[in-house]
């Protein structure tokens, strides 16, 4: 079985995290992470579109073969939700377009499938991505959120249940 590419997105308005890496079986290896940032200055549309071409350009470059995003965590501010529910539409829209399924985590997932806890700070998140991938470096808190997304996935895919929801066991049995 060959390596698997694996993209998690971190979305967010101002700074959407990306982080790539390669799943062969247990095994994960960090391949590169980065971080898009949209105009604060300029209209909603405007900053979408930034965040939309940027994206696009990443996942060309990179091609990943699977993408994960992390779910919009709702707080008591409607507006940044809302806000940050459309910059997640494009983190999901963009590798869709290019033929990936996409698939969707809790925060409280992603923690507890790289911490063991589901109530984990950003600092041990973080230091856990260290952990599992040595080699990273992601420039900034998203990148570094971006590539514990991808880690969950990697966990995630390999798992019994995941394998039969996308048919492969069914596939290998004939």
């Amino acid at each position: 079985m060959a390596a698997i590419r694996i993209i998690g997105i971190d979305p967010g308005l101002r700074c959407t995290g990306w982080g790539l890496i390669e799943s062969d079986g247990p095994r994960l290896t960090y391949v590169a992470s980065g971080s898009v940032v949209s105009d604060a200055g300029e209209a909603l549309s405007v900053r979408l579109r930034q965040i939309f071409d940027s994206l696009s350009e990443v996942l060309n470059r990179l091609s990943p073969d699977e993408a994960a995003v992390e779910e919009t965590f709702v707080n008591r501010d409607a507006r940044a939700t809302l806000k940050l529910g459309q910059a997640r539409g494009i983190a999901m829209l963009v590798p869709s377009l290019l033929g990936l399924e996409v698939a969707e985590y809790a925060p409280n997932a992603v923690k507890k499938s790289v911490v063991g806890t589901g109530h984990a700070g950003k600092e041990q998140i973080h230091a856990m991505v260290g952990h599992l991938l040595p080699r990273s470096n992601p420039d900034t808190e998203h990148a570094a959120d971006a590539l514990a997304i991808a880690i969950t996935h990697a966990h995630c895919r390999t798992s019994v249940t995941a394998r039969v929801q996308r048919g492969e066991l069914a596939r290998a049995a004939r």
